[in-house]
């Protein structure tokens, strides 16, 4: 059983202390700028700025975020546990009236109250922008494009957490949270086109390929919600929308959930198996 009093504590104080880390606040900083950059357009003729709708501010972000969220994602989940688990106070939290479902949980709701607060600010600050220009009659797209990006941090996060679970070392913890950024967003598309070209695979196996990647489950279902057309992602995108039709974004979000569900759940079976290896190893 969960004591929720217990999973409010540990969570406020995961949400806390990210809030006053300064590698948070460099992130945060970072893509608020950019994400308020994208969203406005320097007059080729001057330096008076225009901005842009939202439609076309949501398309200019989803390649922001699909590089910086994953990214950030991956690298808190995977500090977290693995960085307690070095300086000694998981044990010390471990000691406490609270089960280790309770830890990780705990740990994992403050984690993502601060990186939605990070995307948010973002968001919120272009959002914000485009409204006083009074660019408002698309808001809609931008607002699903907002909501996507909230659920490709959750599962970004998990697979962190999953990371940090499975490593005992804060280093190797990072390094694997980078080897998956790099495969998810560089290697996996690579990857996918090379063994397209070389192996002449069905269209509908490219596509199947393509959606097991989180990041591409995000990209399609992005361009989805600002109604623009999937010809832009070629063949597999012309099969997706003549296979799939209306059913293809809800197909997309259950996706989304299933990456945030099934790494948290992996992350606390490994910790669960885990408890007293980390008892006997720091009491040596």
């Amino acid at each position: 059983m969960i004591d929720l009093n217990n999973l409010g504590v540990i969570a406020g104080k995961e949400l806390r202390d990210a809030l006053r880390n300064r590698w948070f606040v460099v992130f945060t900083l970072a893509f608020a700028g950019l994400a308020l950059a994208l969203s406005a357009l320097i007059q080729p003729g001057g330096t008076q700025i225009r901005m842009m709708s939202y439609n076309r501010t949501a398309a200019s972000l989803i390649n922001l975020g699909l590089l910086f969220v994953p990214l950030i994602g991956l690298t808190l989940g995977a500090a977290n546990l693995a960085g307690d688990r070095e300086t000694g106070a998981l044990v010390y939290l471990l000691s406490q009236p609270v089960n280790r479902m309770e830890v990780l949980i705990g740990k994992y709701l403050g984690m993502a109250g601060a990186l939605l607060a990070t995307l948010s600010l973002g968001f919120g600050g272009a959002g914000a922008a485009l409204a006083l220009q009074g660019s408002i009659q698309d808001a809609g797209g931008y607002l699903l494009t907002v909501l996507l990006a909230y659920l490709l941090a959750l599962a970004m996060l998990s697979l962190g957490f999953w990371v940090s679970a499975a490593a005992h070392k804060t280093a190797a913890a990072l390094g694997g949270a980078l080897f998956l950024w790099l495969f998810l967003v560089f290697i996996g598309d690579l990857g996918i086109m090379g063994t397209t070209a070389a192996m002449q695979i069905p269209i509908e196996t490219v596509f199947l390929i393509a959606v097991l990647n989180p990041l591409q489950m995000f990209k399609i279902a992005a361009i989805l919600t600002i109604q623009a057309s999937l010809e832009v992602l070629g063949p597999a995108g012309l099969y997706a929308t003549d296979r799939f039709g209306a059913l293809l974004l809800p197909l997309l979000l259950a996706g989304l959930l299933t990456w945030i569900i099934l790494p948290l759940a992996g992350a606390v079976i490994l910790f669960a198996r885990q408890e007293k290896f980390i008892l006997k190893g720091n009491a040596r």
